[in-house]
């Protein structure tokens, strides 16, 4: 089934984070500490996160969803290699690229999630870190490492990659996976008392008036530790301990490590809480009172501080997050207030907060740089290993034929028993892995069990036709198919819009703007049509025949003729603007309009004609090198000739100037083959970013500021850029999600910093189209047999 990039598949659900991301991720402060004096003592500078602006709020539960908690980039998204390659039959190579690097690449081919949908995973292992890529599985097409490592963009080699048959590879591969980070976690606790302005006075105190879930005693404890000693005592004799959705996480609590009267700087606390990444602060008194600071803590190593207050009376937490400037937004975002009356759920919140928190530290350039150091130290050394069993039987070169050949009989029992023995060996290493404890358990977890917001629901069953494009119209869905354009109500029987003599390409229906917008047609015969929606609801109020593409002329916009592909604005606007793209022309289309003038009112001065073909305007045409494959149109702060259109074509993402024509390179795509996905907008006060989809790469650019018209596109703090794990067709963003549709999954990660959340596996998907829900948020729409909708709130 062919797909199209459809502005109500990729566009309709731009997003506006400025406001949110203030509200919710704090925004950067310089934060001062001082001693009783009032003499500086440290100054640093932080990302606040306290959900609202006024700290002084009631305490009053945060308003927020529980489905907003989750998890970014867990484990068992994570760790491939663990879980999927790990004691079953894979492929492994080595190899150079054209700068001489080594790389590994790791190949398995699986059955996704156990839904009975088999795909090949593959890890390619390099010194900057790891790339991780899912690719169908077709048992009439080979795959061959060379289509593996072009999906990856690496085409170009020193030495091609030659195949590793020893099992011991898994144990030297299963090393550099670990790299990712710890599955557990270590977190300091310390206690604050009212008025504390120094690390030596909190680290100073005695017993808390905070209650700590049952403690564990560490004699003799076999579960993780975190550093702490299990043997004789020297740490404390007592400990906090926790599961949560798989990850053991051991508290360094400041009142239970071992306490010096001689030392009033407690070195034997500063050493275990000082090197945790991340800290919660106990602060007793009440909001008014001097406030913790993290400048009062001298650490080269703490990153996150999470400030806990509790109030007696109506029991109640209210949670302050201080991050350092360096360290990735992170979620889940503040309620706001950021106050919470339910214990569980705020043990819920509180444990993802911090985990997300360590995984988000672990990026930034301290800790990557020593990362990245790590792995190709590693890597170089493990290539270096295998240097001497090149002209050896190790070392095979077979990695241009298939991932997974055919053996020859006389060899088919050579390799089955080199098979058992690599299966042997992959077995014996998760098991010692998951018994050292740095493996993820997933089915030890005390959390609340929960309702994903992306839980499907069916919408129609057993929908007997081809879906073309589709999208929503009240709680219908208007659907162009093979048989003409329907219109789909929840259990109701299927109306005839359109007949198949109008084939529709694109749509979009514009409910407050009473029109539909239709790309009909191919080749030359294409062309953008216009209608009204309420003359089409009267006429299916009337019963009357679907309509042909004879009796829809009128309704042609003339100067569309060979139109392939269109856009219009989604945002904050004064008119609607549509972009048709015909070969390498665009036909900039308005159609101003003004939500207080309502159709109503204007019906009482004139009547309105069937056709609002006549309240189109032509107003300029922009020449492009190559015809656009993708376009979206960016909305300038001011509306007045700084309004941008973003195309892609060849191998770069432009951005032309709607006013002027001119043009500006945005991104160039370093790959042979490029595969453009999407190009969608996002707005931060005004300001617009552009996330760009391709391959299976995202990258969000920051376009600002807008100087006379001509955007400034260079490098950004905000900027980011991610991985799908599987080469998407169409991209959906519906705040605080954006959602990758492949032909058999959903990839769902957040929209702040691309990092994974979910992956929904549903054989035989297409996206029909996605819709904005009144409220925040989006509900999409998507076909499986059945059309099914899933919702994000």
């Amino acid at each position: 089934m062919k797909h199209f990039c459809s502005s109500s598949v990729s566009e309709d659900l731009g997003c506006r984070r400025g406001e949110f991301s203030r509200k919710h991720y704090g925004s950067v402060e310089l934060l001062i500490s001082s001693d009783a004096d009032g003499a500086i003592q440290r100054a640093g500078r932080f990302r606040v996160e306290n959900g609202s602006i006024d700290e002084n709020t009631d305490y009053a539960p945060g308003t927020w969803h529980r489905t907003d908690v989750h998890l970014e980039n867990p484990e068992y998204h994570t760790r491939w290699y663990f879980k999927y390659f790990l004691g079953k039959v894979h492929q492994n190579y080595v190899g150079t690229d054209a700068e001489k690097n080594p790389f590994f690449l790791s190949v398995v081919l699986s059955d996704q999630n156990n839904q009975r949908v088999p795909q090949y995973r593959a890890i390619l292992w390099r010194k900057t870190g790891t790339q991780k890529i899912c690719l169908p599985y077709s048992p009439t097409k080979t795959l061959s490492v060379k289509s593996i490592l072009s999906a990856m963009n690496l085409d170009k080699f020193e030495k091609s990659p030659r195949e590793i048959l020893h099992p011991e590879i898994q144990k030297d591969l299963l090393v550099l996976e670990e790299q990712e980070g710890s599955v557990n976690f270590k977190f300091g606790v310390l206690y604050a008392k009212d008025g504390q302005l120094t690390d030596d006075e909190m680290f100073s105190n005695g017993e808390s008036v905070c209650s700590f879930p049952i403690s564990v005693t560490l004699k003799g404890w076999t579960g993780y530790r975190g550093g702490l000693d299990t043997k004789n005592d020297t740490t404390g004799l007592c400990s906090v301990y926790t599961l949560y959705q798989g990850h053991e996480i051991m508290f360094h609590v400041s009142t239970m490590l071992p306490y010096s009267k001689e030392n009033k700087q407690q070195v034997e606390r500063k050493r275990h809480i000082g090197n945790d990444i991340v800290t919660i602060v106990f602060q007793e008194g009440e909001e008014s009172s001097t406030t913790f600071k993290p400048s009062m803590i001298r650490s080269h190593f703490t990153h996150i501080f999470a400030l806990v207050r509790y109030n007696k009376q109506n029991d109640s937490y209210r949670l302050k997050i201080f991050s350092e400037e360096s360290v990735p937004l992170f979620g889940p975002p503040l309620p706001s207030p950021p106050v919470f009356t339910d214990h569980q759920e705020f043990r819920d919140f509180l444990l993802v907060k911090l985990i997300n928190g360590e995984k988000a530290t672990l990026e930034t350039p301290t800790f990557a740089q020593k990362r990245q150091r790590t792995l190709d130290m590693l890597i170089r050394s493990l290539y270096q290993d295998l240097m001497p069993d090149l002209h050896k039987n190790m070392l095979n070169r077979r990695s241009f034929s298939d991932v997974l050949p055919e053996s020859p009989k006389s060899a088919r029992k050579k390799e089955e028993a080199r098979q058992a023995e690599f299966v042997r060996l992959g077995q014996a290493l998760k098991l010692k892995t998951i018994v050292r404890g740095d493996a993820p358990n997933i089915l030890a977890t005390t959390s609340l069990c929960k309702k994903e917001p992306w839980e499907s629901q069916c919408f129609f069953s057993n929908f007997p036709h081809e879906v073309v494009c589709a999208d929503s119209w009240g709680q219908s869905l208007l659907v162009s198919t093979d048989a003409g354009v329907l219109l789909i109500d929840d259990g109701q029987p299927l109306v005839a819009v359109f007949d198949k003599t109008l084939q529709v390409k694109q749509m979009h229906v514009l409910e407050t703007l009473d029109l539909l917008i239709t790309r009909a047609d191919r080749g030359k015969d294409a062309r953008l049509l216009v209608f009204r929606l309420s003359a089409v609801r009267r006429g299916l109020e009337a019963k009357q025949a679907a309509k042909s593409k004879y009796e829809c002329r009128e309704n042609k916009l003339e100067k569309t003729k060979g139109c392939h592909l269109y856009a219009i604005n989604t945002h904050h606007s004064s008119e609607l603007r549509i972009i048709a793209a015909i070969r390498n022309k665009l036909l900039l289309i308005t159609r101003k309009f003004n939500q207080r003038n309502s159709l109503t009112n204007l019906s009482l001065l004139s009547p309105v004609s069937e056709s609002p073909v006549e309240e189109f305007q032509y107003i300029r045409e922009i020449c492009l090198s190559d015809p656009p494959i993708v376009m979206s149109l960016v909305d300038g702060p001011t509306g007045e000739n700084d309004n941008l259109i973003c195309v892609a074509y060849r191998h770069q993402f432009d951005l032309v100037n709607e006013s002027t024509g001119e043009t500006y390179r945005l991104h160039h795509v370093e790959a042979t083959r490029v595969n453009f996905v999407a190009a969608i907008d996002v707005y931060e006060d005004g300001e617009a970013g552009l996330l760009l989809c391709y391959n299976y790469l995202c990258y969000y650019r920051k376009v600002c500021p807008f100087n006379g018209g001509s955007p400034l596109v260079q490098p950004s703090a905000s900027d980011f850029q991610f991985s799908w794990n599987q080469v998407p067709y169409a991209i959906v963003c519906a705040f605080p999600y954006i959602l990758a549709f492949t032909t058999d999954s959903i990839e769902i990660r957040l929209v702040v910093n691309g990092n994974l959340v979910h992956t929904a596996v549903v054989p035989d998907l297409q996206l029909v189209a996605s819709r904005v829900r009144q409220g925040g948020g989006g509900a999409v729409m998507w076909e499986s047999n059945e059309v099914k909708s899933g919702l994000c709130s």
